[in-house]
């Protein structure tokens, strides 16, 4: 049996994604671009690899919701934004960039997949 090849891509080579705010918590929606490309995201974009990816400006917990009938990832991100829109000194107060920032997380994927 041949080893197979496992390359790093960029989120954004296999998914679009979506963010914004509710107060301290940011809400990015990750949306696979292909339906054989969503269990990749379930496998890879853990709410432990998000949270990491995000050290030093996530301070709470960081959750994933599974949403299968959309090809879809929802993660929250507690105490994300210093406060909120209203309270935050930060450049992105709403939360917009988030979804461009997760969509640079590099994932390690099969090459017959790639």
């Amino acid at each position: 049996m041949a080893k197979r090849e496992l390359i790093k891509r960029r989120l954004i080579e296999i998914a679009h994604a979506r963010s914004g705010d509710k107060g301290d918590l940011v809400n990015i929606g990750l949306i696979a671009k292909r339906p054989e490309d969503y269990p990749i995201l379930v496998r890879e974009v853990t709410a432990d690899r998000v949270k990491q990816h995000f050290a030093g400006v996530c301070q709470g917990k960081v959750e994933r919701f599974e949403l299968p009938n959309l090809g879809a990832l929802n993660f929250l991100l507690h105490e994300a934004l210093d406060g909120g829109g209203t309270m935050a000194l930060k450049a992105d107060p709403q939360g917009k960039t988030y979804s461009t920032a997760l969509l640079r997380m590099e994932i390690v994927v099969d090459g017959d997949a790639a």
